[in-house]
This record gives structure tokens, C-alpha cells and sequence, in this order.
């Protein structure tokens, strides 16, 4: 299996989460867009500026910035 952070994850590419590194409000808030374990996830754009990135979640579009991303654990489809 191949461990990344969600920053990792590609436009057009997919994971699933495995685990959240996050604390306090901020894993409250991706826990609350459904980001938790076996959750398969989209990366389906950048920013211009390369930071946040869009991400299919359940069937919403979330933007998730780079720091953000970096507490998220997943494994590539």
C-alpha cells in the first residue's frame, strides 16, 4: 500500500482516506464534509496559484488548502 498525503493526489487522480493527522476545529470541519476513513476522494483541480485544491467528496466540491491537506492520509487508487 502506498501511504501519501492528500497533496499528492493529482488533477484526475484518486484516493481513499485513511486517516486524519489533524486536531481541534479543523478536523471537527473535515470530519463534518464526511473526510473520514475509506472515504474515496477526487482531486479535480488547482488553483492558479497552486493552493487550495478541489476535491469531489460524497458529490460536493471541496477546496482544501495545501496545509490542510498535508494532515490528510490517504492511499492512491
Amino acid at each position: 500500500m502506498n501511504m501519501n498525503s492528500l497533496n499528492d493526489i493529482n488533477p484526475g487522480e484518486s484516493a481513499i482516506v485513511n486517516s486524519l493527522l489533524s486536531t481541534g476545529s479543523m478536523r471537527r470541519r473535515l470530519l463534518d464534509i464526511g473526510l473520514v476513513e475509506n472515504t474515496d476522494i477526487e482531486c479535480i483541480g488547482r488553483s492558479p496559484g497552486g493552493d487550495p485544491t478541489a476535491f469531489l467528496i460524497r458529490g460536493a466540491v471541496i477546496a482544501i488548502r495545501s496545509e490542510d491537506c498535508e494532515n490528510i492520509i490517504v492511499t492512491r487508487k
